[in-house]
């Protein structure tokens, strides 16, 4: 991060993509022509973002191109946020904030994320939230999607697989209907390209960052393209860059297995309690009769009948083992003739991205459509990459030999998904993710969706990086979800950018 003085910004291309970087120009002499000079050296306005929150809470808007090849071509609008460091004498400059999705709002991280922070981080940093371009705020798109094709996990069978080949086309069609001018250009790297604007508005040589989730991923990416400008990385609960994006959804299921293996040792550790069985043979034999009979005759919730395809799709509960057990012995009793079961597990670990508001309205008031997080899911999920099979019955083929390899979960991430329709699948090529950026992963050894192997797997991807595992760790996000043994590290990190000098591992 630069001192406030000697702020340094000019314009290189990379490719054919015009991009925003660091050089020895001061802002002020940015040579007339350089296509995002106009982007660089805006002048933000910044007024009170709500009523409802603290004055010292602000936001703007920033102007990028909605085409980097194409600078000086349409524009949209970001909404960014930010509270100022609480030590002009301390502070180091700004740290951006991402709460994963893709398609999780952000412009009230700062607010959300604060009372998570000690004191001598909020000093130091300018905290600024955003909402990524298509999100909420940020020029935001929708498809006009039911709420069953919002959902992006169905069990495969050969009865049903017409029918999800139907639904994830319609998705494909209607977000090209409805925003197919814009869905090219909301991809992970444009995200990045927009937080390198933001940096150069705010007038910072480099920026520092806390990406949750998806916004690990973002992150990484942002220190492969802008290595220069990349300070202080925190990354919690990190994804594999190699899995982007097909990879990932089938990548659940592994670690589900491993999920569900701990639990079952648990449960039978239990069974005076659970009545679940005394093994973990005899518990695993239990929860498969109960699949099988709520595939017969779907199990009654006080939300609706569940069949056995929609309770392994909550797969993700079983890093909780404390939570998860209580869930299936309601749904056996009612299987059996009892009272209705809970609808889910209390805590299923399903969210992806901090629990923050989606953006209050304020100085912006952007009507933001109803399925807005899940139009910006597929845009990014589909045009990040070109690796999505285009043949359904690839789908088909790989949803049954997943299942047969992992039956919790392989084939509902295996199955097929709307990028298989995609008219502009990978605009551009997937970011290789390989880096001596510095940066601390922070990551659960129990995450459903940000599992272990995926951490390991960007730890891989950054060689300057260091990894905090907390053992035992149940569940998605480690600061967003409160005190840890990892607060420690990612504190020192972030106040005097010392990494550990290994990889370490807290808890137990």
């Amino acid at each position: 991060m630069a001192l406030r003085g000697g702020r340094t910004i000019s314009v290189l291309t990379v490719g054919a993509v015009t991009v925003v970087t660091a050089a020895l120009t001061p802002v002020t002499a940015i040579a007339a022509g350089d296509p995002l000079q106009q982007y660089a050296q805006q002048k933000l306005r910044w007024e009170r973002c709500d009523t409802d929150r603290p004055a010292g809470f602000e936001c703007a808007k920033v102007k990028v191109p909605l085409d980097y090849s194409d600078p000086g071509g349409r524009k949209i609008d970001l909404a960014i946020s930010r509270i100022k460091a609480g030590s002009a004498k301390e502070r180091h400059g700004v740290l951006l904030m991402n709460p994963g999705g893709p398609g999780g709002p952000g412009l009230t991280m700062p607010v959300e994320m604060e009372p998570l922070l000690p004191a001598e981080v909020r000093e130091r940093f300018d905290l600024i939230g955003f909402d990524p371009r298509g999100v909420g705020q940020s020029s935001p798109i929708g498809c006009d999607l039911t709420g069953d094709e919002q959902t992006f996990q169905h069990p495969y069978t050969a009865r049903t697989f017409a029918k999800d080949v139907a639904r994830a086309r319609t998705v494909a069609d209607k977000c090209w209907a409805k925003a197919g001018d814009v869905l090219p250009h909301i991809t992970t790297r444009n995200t990045a390209r927009d937080m390198d604007v933001v940096r150069a508005a705010l007038g910072e040589r480099k920026i520092s960052y806390f990406g949750y989730s998806y916004g690990t991923y973002l992150g990484a990416v942002y220190t492969q393209m802008f290595p220069r400008h990349s300070d202080r990385f925190v990354l919690d609960s990190a994804l594999d860059p190699t899995l982007a994006w097909r990879g990932l959804f089938r990548g659940w299921s592994a670690g589900a297995e491993l999920a569900f293996t701990r639990w079952t040792e648990w449960a039978a550790a239990r069974n005076a309690t659970y009545g679940l069985g005394p093994t973990p043979a005899e518990v695993r034999k239990t929860y498969w009769e109960l699949i099988a009979r709520a595939d017969r005759t779907p199990v009654p919730t006080k939300g609706g009948a569940l069949s056995g395809g929609a309770i392994r799709s909550e797969y993700g509960a079983f890093v909780h083992v404390a939570t998860v057990t209580p869930w299936i012995v309601a749904l056996k009793a009612a299987a059996a003739g009892g009272p209705p079961a809970p609808a889910t597990p209390t805590a299923s670990a399903v969210p992806d991205s901090v629990p923050v508001r989606s953006a209050d309205a304020g100085a912006f008031g952007a009507d933001v459509p109803a399925d807005n997080p899940s139009a910006v899911v597929w845009a990014v999920f589909c045009g990040d990459t070109r690796s999505w099979p285009r043949n359904p019955e690839q789908y088909r083929r790989d949803a049954i030999r997943d299942r047969a390899k992992y039956p919790l979960a392989g084939d509902l991430g295996a199955n097929i998904q709307p990028c298989a329709f995609w008219k502009s699948a990978g605009s551009e090529p997937a970011t290789v993710v390989s880096n001596d950026v510095n940066a601390l992963i922070v990551q659960n050894q129990w995450d459903p969706q940000a599992t272990l192997a995926m951490a390991q797997g960007m730890r891989r991807a950054l060689h300057g990086a260091r990894m905090v595992t907390v053992a035992g760790g149940e569940g998605h996000g480690v600061v967003v979800a409160g005190p840890s043994c990892a607060d420690a590290g990612v504190t020192r990190y972030l106040t005097t950018g010392r990494l550990p000098a290994k990889d370490l591992t807290c808890g137990g």
